[in-house]
Formats: C-alpha cells, sequence, structure tokens
C-alpha cells in the first residue's frame, strides 16, 4: 500500500494536478508493481511566503523578478 506524499508550491492549475497525481500513481505501479486502489497520493500544496531556499521565498524570489 504505497504513500506518496508530495510538497508543491502553489499555483498548479486543477488539470497540472490531476496528472501529477496520474503519473505518480503510474510510477507506483510501474516501480513496485502498485496496485493503484491500494495507492494514496498526497498533494500538498505550500504557499509561496511558506516555501524558502537559500534564505528566499517563493514569494521574494517572484518580487525582485518583476
Amino acid at each position: 500500500m504505497p504513500l506518496i506524499e508530495v510538497s508543491i508550491a502553489r499555483g498548479r492549475t486543477p488539470e497540472q494536478l490531476r496528472a501529477l497525481i496520474a503519473g505518480l500513481h503510474r510510477a507506483a505501479e510501474t516501480a513496485v508493481g502498485a496496485v493503484p486502489e491500494n495507492t494514496t497520493v498526497i498533494v500538498r500544496e505550500i504557499e509561496h511566503e511558506h516555501w524558502s531556499r537559500g534564505n528566499q521565498t517563493i514569494a521574494e524570489r517572484n518580487a525582485a523578478a518583476q
């Protein structure tokens, strides 16, 4: 029973998130023979102000780029 948890910055369309979920299910099937109905995928969307790399949030990087 694979449990796949993904954190991603907020801003994807519902279609993009659905495609991500489908791709993760396919990857679990291919890699470990997981049965789709036994696979759980959790997608956490993180606000840009709450995601930091190199001591700069996504929001700060976006503001600096404008």
